[in-house]
């Protein structure tokens, strides 16, 4: 994952984009919540896919990495082996240091590219959505002027992930109890979105921040 604070900086972007952070933890939601937002009219930011993005095949991002680390992170389609590289600089900082060194300044690069375009558009008054997991625990609430968290229930968030990605039950719980507290983003939060229903009723809840928090000046 990138670190989150690449994303955070919104100087020079323009005193009439409206800067929001979305965040909550696995399970939770916060992707169908960017999906409804981005249907609204948002330019919605997703730090992952940037990182992805700037390091796929025939970039200078991904030949930097194979530089820096060998041809070894590489599948034979020429594309990352992400867990072949995890094993590199998960459990060393020096190397975790040099990977983010290359792809933390390219997503930064093309985040202003992103914010800049939303500000130069027809409509003046961009909303940009910037898709945070870590927004709470890397203390980054401040930098946005609208803060969103989506939460659900534990045994619900639990039950999706289960049910979605093919996770055990004792792995979505771990993974629960690293990240931040509903509490904890709570007391971040200009907005709290509750989604243990439907998705027609996640919607109906996305639509109506829309409309009075996100659209209102």
């Amino acid at each position: 994952m990138i670190a989150p604070e690449v994303l955070a900086n919104r100087d020079g972007y323009g005193s009439r984009v409206r800067m929001v952070g979305l965040t909550g933890g696995i399970g939770a939601g916060k992707s169908a919540v960017a999906q409804r937002l981005a249907e609204l009219g948002a330019v919605v930011i997703d730090a992952d896919t940037l990182a992805r993005e700037v390091v796929e095949p025939g970039t200078d991002g991904l030949a930097e990495i194979v530089a820096a680390f060998g041809e070894t992170v590489l599948r034979p389609d020429g594309s990352i082996d992400r867990p072949a590289l995890g094993r590199i600089v998960f459990d060393d900082a020096h190397a975790r240091t040099r990977l983010e060194g290359i792809v933390h300044p390219r997503v930064r690069a093309r985040t202003a590219e992103i914010v800049a375009a939303a500000a130069a558009a027809a409509d003046p008054d961009a909303v940009v959505v910037n898709d945070v997991p870590l927004l709470v625990e890397a203390g980054l609430y401040r930098a946005y002027d609208v803060v969103i968290v989506v939460e659900a229930a534990e045994n619900v968030r639990v039950a999706r992930l289960v049910a979605d990605r093919g996770m055990t039950e004792s792995d979505v719980r771990a993974r629960i109890a690293a990240q931040a507290t509903d509490d904890q983003r709570r007391a971040v939060a200009d907005v709290v979105i509750v989604n243990n229903g439907r998705r027609d009723e996640l919607n109906d809840q996305v639509d109506v921040v829309w409309r009075e928090r996100l659209q209102s000046r």
